[in-house]
């Protein structure tokens, strides 16, 4: 397996030689190096049992810091952006943890310099952490020993030329005359039939070993049939494409590099699913979460051990879940108030587009699709769904009310921020539609059951438009809690403008119509 790794790796980097040396196919910015990080030594057998401060951040952390904390028993190590208060900020008493939702990474909390939901709320005095959740951004498996980079997608390309060209030809190559230029041409031209050659080779060899893999029943690969029969075909399509590369070099590698870019991607996935998604819902709850609050607890040493806490779409889950959990073994939460972002426990009133993940309710199918690769594919879907003739226009609503996010920022949500989902989550959450709602993973403990037991005040918002976790959704849980404690609030306007999913976090509006709501009740409830 690493052998195999150890090829598409090679393949991707005669990719990239490609593009450095034609400009109009050009990344925006070359890959940085992964930075190595030492593994630590586990310190404590309770939830967090090693923490480290990186010194030297990797470029896609726009935090003031990132640290890593390891889990007791797993080889997940989880990372955590953390966003300090400016001197001139309110001083606060609490730190604030926001969690997101599935399949996503930091980024949707850090969008852009002037769309950012962490760092407006570090300008507001409090010291804020995003945990990122196993297996999604910057976490990373101890054994890797070294920091996740995201792999750059097609999209992500520029026109070097139209943009900068001082970043691709030198002043002294546009003052070239015309013989320098053919001559170049040609130089360049010889360069890419030399790397369309490797690239064949290396699949090739990638495509041999892969097959043999398969052949020799490996467990990993053999760990369902459909997953090796995908694999297979992935494999076999990267062959065609090589073959009619070579029997023509012109035009050169550029439509080569785009049809084969989707497949290396898809096939790219299937390898790293192979026996590493293996977790749900509970995992979050009992292990990702208190871990990641214990080390931020020990970071910042509140006075009453508390720390505010704000969940978007499953991050508000996973916090009323804890409640739950806490109340029904009366336990202290060690929290001191919460804000949900479009989040329920049950959904089975409203009329949510996640019913789609109903299918996968049977165990059979589910354990059939080991993981979903749901970054891959929104970013495959986006094309489709912000250009012309549109077909998967739907798309947009579902994450972005009309008018409230820009085109730039929306593709770079849709492109960097959805990761792998493992089926056992997905086939966990699927339990939000059924009567009674969530369920733990034995399927016998109902945490809606004893939200009305839970000490801690609780905001819940909803967007009005929001077609993932409607307002009735949102009201179903809310309603729950003890109404001394309870606040609920529907964000959009029957004119507009209108609130979808991910505009609770980062819509263009609400800074100033949703922030100042939630920083309200925040500093209300930050005295200790």
């Amino acid at each position: 397996m690493l052998m195999l790794q150890s090829d598409l790796r090679s393949a991707i980097q005669i990719a990239a030689t490609y593009c450095y040396i034609n400009p109009k196919h050009r990344y925006e910015s070359p890959s940085p190096k992964p930075i190595s990080i030492r593994t630590p030594s586990r310190l404590r057998p309770i939830h967090a049992t090693a923490v480290e401060r990186v010194s030297e951040k990797p470029p896609i952390c726009t935090a003031d810091e990132l640290h890593y904390v390891s889990i007791h028993n797993s080889d997940w190590r989880l990372a955590l952006w953390r966003y300090k208060p400016p001197p001139q900020a309110p001083s606060r008493n609490h730190p604030l943890l926001l969690l997101s939702g599935i399949g996503t990474n930091a980024i949707g909390y850090d969008l852009a310099p002037g769309s950012s939901f962490a760092r407006h709320m570090s300008s507001q005095g409090f010291d804020t952490w995003i945990l990122e959740f196993r297996g999604a951004g910057l976490s990373a498996e101890v054994a890797s020993k070294e920091v996740k980079q995201p792999i750059s997608l097609p999209s992500e390309r520029m026109d070097a030329t139209s943009k900068n060209p001082t970043n691709v030809i030198s002043d002294s190559s546009a003052q070239s005359n015309v013989s320098s230029a053919g001559e170049k041409k040609e130089m360049v031209e010889s360069d890419q039939s030399q790397l369309l050659t490797t690239f064949t080779e290396t699949f090739k060899r990638f495509s041999e070993r892969l097959s043999n893999l398969i052949k020799e029943g490996s467990p990993e690969a053999l760990h369902n049939s459909t997953l090796a029969t995908q694999i297979r075909d992935l494999s076999q399509r990267l062959v065609d494409i090589m073959e009619e590369g070579q029997r023509s070099v012109s035009p050169p590698l550029t439509d080569l590099l785009d049809r084969f870019s989707s497949t290396v991607e898809n096939l790219q996935t299937q390898i790293d699913v192979l026996g590493k998604y293996n977790w749900d819902f509970d995992h979050y709850l009992e292990e990702d979460v208190p871990a990641a609050m214990e080390y931020i607890l020990r970071e910042c040493n509140p006075k009453d051990d508390k720390l505010l806490a704000i969940g978007h779409s499953m991050g508000g889950i996973l916090l009323y879940s804890m409640l739950s959990r806490n109340a029904y073994e009366r336990r202290d939460s060690r929290l001191a108030a919460i804000v949900t972002l479009g989040a329920s426990l049950d959904y089975t009133t409203s009329k949510s587009t996640l019913k789609l993940l109903t299918p996968l309710a049977d165990p059979a199918q589910a354990l059939n699709v080991p993981a979903v690769p749901l970054g891959a594919l929104l970013a495959a879907a986006y094309p489709l769904a912000s250009r012309p003739p549109y077909v998967m226009s739907w798309l947009n609503r579902l994450i972005t009310a009309q008018d409230m996010m820009h085109p730039e920022l929306m593709e770079k949500f849709v492109m960097n921020n959805f990761c792998t989902v493992p089926a056992k989550l997905l086939l966990q959450l699927t339990t939000a539609f059924q009567e009674g709602g969530l369920r733990d993973r034995s399927g016998t403990f109902f945490y809606k059951n004893h939200i009305n037991k839970i000490d801690v005040p609780v905001l819940a918002i909803a967007g009005d438009l929001d077609l993932i976790c409607p307002p009735e959704a949102v009201y179903e849980t809310i309603k729950l809690v003890p109404k001394h404690l309870a606040k609920y609030k529907v964000f959009g306007e029957p004119g507009g403008p209108h609130y979808a999913h991910y505009d609770l976090v980062g819509g263009r509006l609400a800074p100033e119509q949703l922030y100042p709501c939630v920083i309200e009740f925040l500093t209300a409830h930050d005295s200790t």
